[in-house]
């Protein structure tokens, strides 16, 4: 932050989504950014700050959009933030596909601000055998061109130095040429500016398109995207297992519990309190082990092949190949990244169907995800209890969620009213970012888990301690006792990690782990917690984005889903002489 003292300039950063606008702010930040809601939505934008010598520049990564039409938050956002009398606007076109970032380049001109215009990922054209003729720019809109590649810090110095002199001289960066905001204006500014550099190279040439298009593909691109994934979901469980198992877990328990026990033991009498701090939920035990011990390594491993797809931009691909599958139950290729999103946390899972064309798509993949989606907290809990008994038990919890997808999709294709429509799915070069910026993406994504879903977990425990040792668990988890014991074929004490739910949904499965149960019953405990009750922070997302009775519908639908899915899985143990 700045110091209270000095004047800070504000600066937008403004262009369509998948620019390398978001790696533009972290070279002018530093890589340092907050995560900021905008008031009255649930918008999020990137805030952080420039040192320019006296100066200090407010940077402001406005939400991604194509056009300033308001025609849905982000561009609502947008438009509210170019009102806001800004400094400066830094317009970030696309060296990939500058038509569409020049149609909204116009349309923030129309604004009359201090304008920088940026073409970034200039290698990308410069691949196509093409080069920007700069003069023909300025002589259209009497603006200067600046060219960048972000992700090779090609450019940064000198936009930062273009930066302060907008800033000093804001008259001589205000649009002199009055160019109307139209798509045949930009397609013919696109068409005149854009020159043959290398006659000889094509698009066709390069061995990234090449290989871009055939991930897209079904040969070889749905071979290649099981083999990928695959290995992803193999790097996650491994490298989480090896983690827990040979660093974490021996720390925990050969060096801080010992130490807690002792100190709490001679400090604290017997009883209720000592229960609480130490006890079977004891909170300085579990409070530490569950949501460090067990879930962050997964969660470290899962964040970080979840960056590197993302990263590469492999992800649209995907969304790409399934485009044909998910079509069938209702919803659109573009749906993954929703879905994959929800694999991480529901709550931006459900935030980013925002981008969906139609209202009955949203609810159906918001249902989906609350379903059948189990978040990195929970995701992490279930490697945990099942991984060291059997890969395949794993594997089989997750290929479960995956069909759940498709059955429940497909009811709700029927179910629910509204037609579908067909959305483009952007399809951005592959490209890597490089290694500062993946890292730092892996960063932010551990320290919102710590900061949000640990810190969660462990109150979630402390109030878990609480209610077990006064027998407020208990006498709850007897009221679900028939149905844990006649109908999931667990033992009646699994009645209380139910009730726990709840609240944070991988407490359905984390107190599995110290009742010696058979790895059947494991995985019948898996499975419930995977279609459980979503937590409590989930249903008030819903209740935001769509209404209360949705919200009380999935609420019901989860837990009568759980417990007929646990159901069959016990059945089907027994009948497969497998000891429950």
């Amino acid at each position: 932050m700045p110091p209270a003292d000095k004047e800070v300039n504000k600066i937008l950063l403004i262009g369509p989504p998948n620019v390398g606008k978001s790696a533009l702010f972290n070279k002018l930040t530093g890589l340092e950014a907050v995560i900021s809601n905008y008031s009255g939505t649930t918008i999020d934008y990137k805030e952080g700050f420039l040192q320019g010598g006296e100066d200090v520049y407010h940077i402001i990564d406005v939400p991604g959009t194509y056009t300033l039409n308001a025609t849905n938050e982000a561009e609502k956002v947008a438009v509210e933030m170019l009102s806001g009398n800004p400094d400066l606007v830094v317009a970030v076109l696309d060296g990939n596909n500058l038509e569409s970032s020049i149609y909204l380049l116009l349309q923030v001109l129309k604004q009359n601000l201090p304008t920088l215009v940026v073409a970034n990922r200039i290698d990308l054209l410069e691949e196509k055998g093409l080069k920007i003729e700069k003069d023909k720019f300025y002589s259209w809109l009497g603006l200067d061109l600046l060219e960048t590649v972000a992700v090779e810090d090609k450019g940064i110095k000198k936009l930062k130095l273009n930066i302060k002199r907008a800033v000093n001289n804001k008259e001589d960066y205000r649009p002199t040429k009055d160019v109307p905001a139209s798509w045949e204006a930009a397609e013919q500014l696109n068409s005149e500016i854009i020159q043959s550099n290398k006659a000889d190279i094509g698009e066709n040439n390069s061995s990234r398109k090449i290989w871009g298009d055939r991930l897209c593909s079904p040969w070889p691109g749905i071979p290649l995207a099981i083999i990928i994934l695959g290995l992803v979901f193999a790097v996650v469980v491994g490298l989480g297992m090896g983690f827990r198992q040979y660093v974490l877990l021996p720390f925990f328990e050969s060096l801080i519990f010992p130490l807690i026990i002792s100190s709490v033991e001679s400090m604290v009498p017997s009883g209720i309190f000592r229960n609480i701090l130490i006890g079977e939920y004891g909170f300085l035990i579990k409070g530490l082990e569950w949501p460090f011990a067990l879930v962050l390594p997964y969660v470290i491993s899962f964040y970080s092949g979840l960056s590197i797809l993302e990263d590469v931009g492999y992800l649209p691909r995907l969304g790409v190949l399934l485009d044909g599958l998910f079509s069938k139950i209702g919803i659109s290729g573009g749906s993954i990244i929703p879905i994959l999103l929800g694999y991480g946390c529901a709550i931006p899972g459900i935030a980013a169907t925002r981008a969906l064309p139609t209202r009955k798509e949203r609810i159906a993949v918001s249902t989906l995800i609350c379903l059948s989606v189990p978040c990195i907290s929970q995701t992490g809990a279930m490697i945990s209890l099942l991984a060291e008994h059997s890969i395949l038990l794993t594997a089989s919890v997750f290929l479960i969620s995956l069909t759940a997808i498709i059955t429940v999709g497909l009811v709700l294709q029927r179910l629910l009213s509204g037609n579908r429509e067909s959305t483009v799915v952007e399809i951005p070069p592959l490209q890597f970012s490089g290694t500062e910026i993946l890292f730092r993406k892996i960063f932010i994504r551990v320290k919102s888990y710590l900061t949000n879903g640990a810190l969660m977990m462990i109150y979630a425990i402390g109030g878990a301690a609480v209610f077990y040792e006064i027998g407020v668990l208990e006498y709850l988890g007897r009221i679900l006792e028939p149905v844990v014991e006649n109908w999931l074929l667990l033992p009646s004490e699994a009645s209380i990690p139910l009730m726990l739910g709840v609240v944070r949904r991988e407490l359905a499965v984390l107190p599995l782990l110290e009742m010696n149960l058979s790895s059947a019953q494991l995985f019948v405990g898996a499975l419930v917690a995977l279609f459980y009750v979503p937590c409590i922070a989930v249903l008030a997302m819903m209740a935001r984005e769509f209404n209360l009775s949705l919200t009380v519908k999935i609420f019901f639908f989860t837990i009568g889903f759980s417990f007929l899915a646990g159901g069959i899985a016990a059945r089907l143990a027994v009948l497969a002489g497998f000891l429950i």
